[in-house]
């Protein structure tokens, strides 16, 4: 049984919220898990992961919304890509979240989801999975 694994996330704008969820279930399923801790990583500077409400599409867009209000881009950065805005929003948000798995289900909360954040895109990222 495999411990680890790749998923594949395409954005197409610069700062967007993605639910992964259905694509950690899928994962999870498909890799036979039980019982433990699933580990999803974002392996890139400028992207996160994040867990929050998935009910309600607004609250995506008033993270992705309040996330450019609050760091918006700006000729001030030294920063010579120009997306010195992405690195702090990344920084903020996080590289990695745990959800326990239990009896092959995530245990996440009733309106909890799994979010891919996009700081610096449109692009084809990745995340790693890992299950303990």
């Amino acid at each position: 049984m495999l411990s680890s694994g790749e998923i594949s996330v395409s954005s197409d704008k610069r700062t967007q919220f993605i639910s992964i969820t259905r694509q950690i279930v899928e994962f999870v399923d498909r890799s036979g898990w039980r019982d433990g801790v699933l580990t999803v990583y974002v392996p890139h500077t400028t992207a996160a992961v994040t867990i929050n409400e998935n009910a309600d599409p607004d609250v995506a867009r008033d993270m992705e919304w309040f996330s450019d209000e609050l760091i918006p881009r700006s000729r001030h950065f030294h920063h010579s890509e120009g997306n010195s805005d992405a690195h702090i929003k990344a920084s903020f948000f996080g590289s990695s979240v745990q959800v326990i798995v239990r009896e092959g289900k995530l245990w996440l909360g009733t309106w909890q989801g799994i979010y891919f954040c996009e700081f610096d895109g449109p692009r084809e990222r990745k995340m790693f999975v890992a299950f303990s």
